[in-house]
């Protein structure tokens, strides 16, 4: 709790890109939350123009966006301004609001109050978050988001055995987790400077996706925050992004028992490449390397051979031969068959052997995932009816390192896909908006081995893949079959569209069979008032 009070004021001090203010400025970003961005699909989407779409959050002010962001921000308000005060601050503004010809700032209370039935256990869920926001921005260049929550809850019972296996809440933290009531923290800020329409660069404290799908395997938002020091630059129909980051790793060993050090922590240097072939063609490049911040023997701190952003990082991890760092290439591929369905997917290498690949005798160190969906905006020509079905398969030991800390992951989360490695996954979701009403219903089912006592069949990303537990014949699935099925509604009316401050219902089917483990039943229902454009994932 010290240390939150510490970065508390430093982390309010920095910030994240203002995502309210009308009109948008040039360095807004819009926060990505899968949910809201569903809404901007017909503008993203469109075979007439051309927009980096894999690299999220998108600007407020893309000419593309511009017009279907302010609606979707003034959603049911009043334009002539003639509804009361207590009106407008509770459904149309921020609760603070200031605007000048040289800045502008916005401060808002966010709450998150839940409460649900867990059907099968009978027992009562919920959840108690009380945050803060304030953002702004300062001339035309720079802008400035941060916000802070506590939190108090009673999860679900597979949420819970995440929660003590992992000692963090899922997509956000770590805390006080004992007895029945789980006690956490949690933060976000973020500052952005755009010097000129061709660059932008972040300061931040915060999550980063890549992809045109629902799951990213290359770089998702499923981890909890992280430091970061982001760049962007833009040219036509070529945009290249390089993030430099921080991620600690509670689970991994302290070098002593001097606790006051903190956790252990590891870098990353995350290229991404997006190339617009055409109106309806793009192409992604991805290359990012992970490498330990200390070791028994010393320090060693952040690799300034890293942060080229214009060089092969696979040449610089070779010449630290013999190498400690782990280097991942991946592929993002878009076209736009129509003017509102797209086919998308992506394909990532963690460690290719030729000879191995071609013998086709299952070697463990052939490590790759791949991903292939289809998305699209007005189905059955309904408007504001979006729609998504993906596919995604992750082979055993991906993304996992002899050592942890190397990983790809950030506080005891994978950077990728949730589900870690050795499964296979379909899942699929529609989402309805009508004014301010919205549903949203997906359903996902996975197939995936888990480990049994002292072996390891590679789906646990935090294993050292020295302890494998065959060479030959590995396979996807190996290990103790598992299978998922996970259902989900949600049923919500927005009271204020500046912070999406709303009322929501919802309902969660949970499954997951084991032949030696057994099976795990989940039946739940919430209702609460909720805020914020978080993304919070619960369903693995």
């Amino acid at each position: 709790m010290k240390r939150i009070l510490i970065v508390i004021p430093f982390l309010l001090s920095q910030a994240l890109s203002s995502f309210a203010q009308e009109p948008a400025t040039p360095n807004q970003i819009i926060p990505y939350n899968f949910q809201f961005y569903q809404k901007l699909n017909k503008q993203v989407y469109d075979t007439e123009s051309r927009l980096h779409s894999s690299i999220k959050g998108f600007y407020a002010d893309e000419p593309l966006l511009r017009a279907r962001y302010e609606q979707l921000m003034k959603m049911g308000t009043d334009s002539m301004n003639q509804r009361s005060w207590l009106w407008r601050k509770l459904a149309e503004e921020h609760l603070i609001q200031v605007r000048d010809t040289d800045y502008t700032f916005y401060a808002d209370f966010l709450a998150d109050f839940q409460i649900g039935r867990e059907f099968n256990e009978s027992e009562t869920v919920w959840k108690n978050t009380r945050g803060v926001q304030i953002g702004g921005t300062v001339g035309s260049k720079f802008s400035f988001y941060s916000n802070v929550f506590e939190n108090q809850g009673v999860f679900a019972n597979y949420l819970k055995d995440f929660i003590n296996a992992n000692q963090v809440v899922p997509s956000e933290m770590t805390g006080k987790f004992w007895g029945e009531v789980e006690d956490w923290s949690y933060a976000t800020a973020l500052l952005s400077f755009t010097p000129n329409k061709y660059l932008s660069l972040s300061l931040g404290y915060d999550k980063n996706f890549i992809g045109d799908g629902y799951r990213s395997l290359l770089l998702s938002d499923v981890a909890a925050n992280y430091s970061f020091l982001r760049v962007r630059a833009t040219l036509s129909n070529v945009q290249y992004q390089t993030i430099l980051g921080y991620m600690l790793d509670p689970g991994a060993p302290l070098l002593t028992n001097d606790r006051r050090l903190g956790y252990r922590g590891k870098w990353a240097a995350i290229h991404y490449l997006d190339w617009n072939i055409s109106n309806r063609l793009s192409f992604g490049f991805f290359q990012a390397v992970t490498w330990a911040d200390a070791e028994p023997e010393g320090k060693r701190g952040f690799d300034f051979n890293y942060a080229h952003p214009f060089v092969f990082l696979r040449a610089v991890e070779g010449a630290n031969a013999p190498s400690p760092d782990k280097m991942r290439l991946g592929f993002n591929a878009k076209y736009e068959v129509t003017p509102k369905t797209a086919v998308y997917g992506q394909f990532m290498f963690d460690e290719f052997t030729a000879s191995e690949f071609f013998s086709n005798k299952g070697y463990w160190a052939n490590k790759w995932a791949a991903q292939i969906g289809f998305r699209g905006s007005d189905l059955f020509n309904v408007e504001n009816l979006n729609y998504l079905a993906e596919f995604n398969t992750v082979r055993p030991y991906t993304y996992a390192h002899f050592n942890r800390l190397s990983n790809y992951s950030a506080y005891n989360q994978p950077l990728a896909h949730p589900l870690g490695a050795n499964f296979r996954e379909v899942l699929g979701i529609m989402n309805y908006s009508y004014r301010r009403f919205d549903l949203q219903g997906q359903l996902m089912y996975a197939r995936y081995g888990l480990d049994r006592e002292g072996q390891n069949f590679g789906q646990d990303i935090f294993k050292s893949y020295e302890t494998r537990s065959l060479d030959y014949g590995s396979r996807v699935g190996q290990g103790l079959k598992t299978n998922l099925y996970f259902a989900e509604v949600k049923a919500s009316y927005l009271l204020n569209p500046k912070y999406n401050l709303r009322f929501e219902l919802g309902g969660v089917y949970r499954r997951e069979s084991t032949d030696v483990i057994g099976t795990q039943n989940t039946q739940l229902i919430t209702f609460g008032l909720r805020s914020t454009f978080r993304n919070l994932y619960q369903d693995f």
